[in-house]
């Protein structure tokens, strides 16, 4: 995945590893577009246990409320953004 390719489309992993995970489950497994890249960061669930974390590439991803949440989405073309980080998404063609 290009970590700084605005407008590309992403998918979020449906990973459930154990542990201090800062992905919400709601949007594991749905298609968005990237907004924005900010910046690389520690990865946060290396540094709640004290690790050295890799810096990983964080990234504002934007959702269709009928993409997270189907049809029970009460206006379907209203957006939401979470921040992401890279090694959670892979590309959608």
């Amino acid at each position: 995945m290009t970590a700084n390719a605005l407008t590309q489309r992403v998918r979020v992993k449906t990973m459930m590893p154990p542990g201090h995970i800062r992905t919400p489950a709601y949007v594991r497994g749905k298609v968005g577009e990237i907004e924005r890249t900010l910046g690389p960061f520690g990865n946060p669930e290396q540094l709640v246990y004290g690790i050295d974390a890799e810096r990983l590439p964080l990234l504002r991803v934007r959702f269709t409320m009928a993409e997270v949440w189907g049809d029970a989405a009460e206006r379907p073309s209203d957006t939401l953004d979470a921040e992401i980080y890279a090694h959670w998404l892979e590309e959608v063609d």
